[in-house]
């Protein structure tokens, strides 16, 4: 198949929207929404093919070499086989940044989802789901929360790590079901403040307080997450198994298939310019922000994704025209799920706060992923992703 470069068009509206917020980063400038780039889609005729493809997609149960052992389950996370044990415990959700500064982060390559949304101060940040966390020794750096983010962790009865957050976060904090560990107070400059899950938090000895030096561990959230009352295991009122559908998936047998060999985002993360390009090697999507490979700080690897997510997402400023807001309760967006080299259109919903994001093909099925990681871009309406 001829490639062709795809401008994927995203629209920019307001309405009413979950709020978001966090700390203004220093000499980062605000865009406003007059600044966005919006490029048309391409017509079905500038996609070229060389071969007639169905109207439904080529989907198996199960993959050639994930077939789940006996004793395993697969992860509602991944698709992958995890122990029965495992499956029962409740994820983390972790805050990650982007900056320069921060980087590389421990044990951000063991996220099963990683999710990266814009910030203030046209800055993205990362918050990774992690189920198998409990004996790892150095998580982080950790940085602050923005709620959007924590209705996002609710769709998985996570547990929210944190490094504070501004105001926009305490009515979140109140809500029933939504549980949390933070390094500090939330909505308040004072450190001394006494915050849930304080003391899970650490930075290296002898090194001084800076935004980039502040991570936990595995021993600590299970003592402080015990602490405060946190249940370890899955709730049934809040747990979703079928978070993801998982199996054999050939997006080149959907009729309009793109060609999805990188997935540029730098219209979507203007500062780090994150973008993935496919490894026909290994099947999957290796990550880069500015320009570099994102590795993770333990393994020294770079971050890989079986799974690309493109959700495009209504958004607004909130009142004092600087943190943002995402409209993440909505049945009226699409966007694109990319695996394999290839991409297609997609929509997707969700019905409430706790509810999943369900994602669906243009025949109206529930997509199927690929088991593996699964990378979740929330593109504000009005940003272009770009595929080669």
């Amino acid at each position: 198949m001829k490639k062709c470069k795809v401008l994927l068009l995203l629209a920019l509206t307001c309405s009413l929207l979950f709020a978001g917020c966090g700390k203004q980063p220093e000499g980062n400038e605000v865009l406003s929404p007059s600044d966005v780039i919006i490029d048309e889609l391409p017509s079905s005729s500038e996609v070229e093919s060389s071969e007639e493809p169905s109207s439904e997609p080529e989907v198996t149960p199960s993959v050639p070499g994930t077939e789940i052992p006996e004793g395993m389950v697969a992860s509602y996370l991944s698709g992958m086989a995890i122990s029965e044990e495992l499956a029962e415990l409740r994820p983390i959700a972790v805050m990650f940044p982007t900056d320069k500064g921060s980087q590389p982060q421990y044990h951000i390559g063991d996220a099963d989802v990683l999710y990266e949304v814009m910030e203030e101060g046209n800055m993205s940040r990362q918050m990774g789901l992690i189920h198998d966390w409990h004996n790892l020794e150095q998580i982080g750096n950790i940085r602050s929360c923005r709620d959007y983010y924590g209705y996002l962790c609710m769709e998985y009865d996570a547990i929210m790590i944190h490094w504070g957050g501004p105001f926009y976060l305490v009515p979140l904090a109140k809500t029933e079901g939504y549980e949390y560990l933070s390094a500090v107070q939330i909505g308040t400059t004072d450190l001394s403040a006494p915050a849930i899950g304080a003391g899970a938090f650490w930075r290296p000895e002898g090194e001084k307080a800076t935004i980039h030096n502040g991570f936990t561990d595995g021993e600590s959230i299970q003592k402080y997450a015990k602490k405060a009352g946190y249940s370890l295991e899955h709730r049934n009122s809040y747990y979703h198994e079928d978070r993801f559908q998982f199996g054999q998936t050939d997006l080149s047998t959907y009729a309009g298939a793109m060609d999805a060999e990188k997935v540029d985002l730098s219209k979507v993360f203007t500062t780090t310019r994150t973008s993935l390009q496919y490894d026909e090697e290994t099947g999957t999507y290796l990550k880069f922000l500015y320009g570099n490979a994102h590795v993770d700080a333990v393994s020294g690897e770079q971050l890989s994704f079986t799974n690309i997510i493109v959700q495009n997402t209504k958004w607004e400023y909130q009142p004092d025209n600087k943190y943002l807001k995402f409209q993440l309760v909505d049945d009226t967006m699409d966007g694109y799920y990319i695996t394999g080299g290839k991409a297609i259109h997609i929509t997707w919903e969700k019905e409430s706060d706790f509810a999943p994001t369900k994602y669906y093909d243009d025949n109206g099925n529930e997509i199927m992923l690929n088991p593996g990681k699964t990378f979740i871009a929330i593109a504000q309406e009005g940003r272009n992703v770009v595929l080669d």
